[in-house]
C-alpha cells in the first residue's frame, strides 16, 4: 500500500519528525494538533472555546489534503490542560461533528508543549 504523509506546517513537525497526518490505504491518522495560528505562534491564548475550533480547523484541512472529509472522523481524543473547562471544548467538538458522532474521549494532561496551549487534539479517519 501507498503511503501519503501530510506534513505540519508548523515547525514542530521537522523538530519531532512527524507528520500532520498519514493516510495509508482508506485510513488516515491524524497527530496530536496544537492551536498554532497560520503565523506559526499560538492562537487564539486563554481562550479554550477557539483554541479547539483551531485545532479542528487544522485536522480538517489535513483530513482533506489527504483526500477524506470530516464526515469520515470515527474518533477523536481532545487532550486538555484543565478538564473543569471541557464544556467549552465541548461546544467546539459540537460544531464540526454534531451529525458526524465520532468515538470521543477527553482526558487531561499535566502539560503540552507550549504552555499557551490548552488543548491538543489526535483524529482517526477511515475513508468509505
Amino acid at each position: 500500500m501507498t503511503r501519503m504523509n501530510i506534513k505540519s506546517r508548523s515547525s514542530y513537525g521537522n523538530d519531532i519528525g512527524f507528520s500532520r497526518a498519514v493516510r495509508i490505504g482508506n485510513v488516515i491518522a491524524i497527530s496530536g494538533t496544537a492551536p498554532i495560528g497560520p503565523d506559526g505562534e499560538s492562537a487564539h491564548v486563554d481562550d479554550l472555546f477557539n483554541q479547539t475550533r483551531r485545532c479542528l480547523q487544522i485536522i480538517k484541512d489535513a483530513v482533506e489534503e489527504a483526500g477524506g472529509k470530516l464526515d469520515n472522523i470515527i474518533r477523536t481524543r481532545v487532550y486538555l490542560v484543565d478538564i473543569s473547562r471541557w464544556e467549552e471544548a465541548a461546544r467546539a467538538h459540537r460544531e464540526y461533528f454534531s451529525k458526524i458522532m465520532p468515538a470521543c474521549s477527553f482526558v487531561e494532561v499535566r502539560g503540552l508543549i507550549d504552555k499557551n496551549w490548552l488543548v491538543e487534539i489526535e483524529a482517526d479517519c477511515i475513508i468509505e
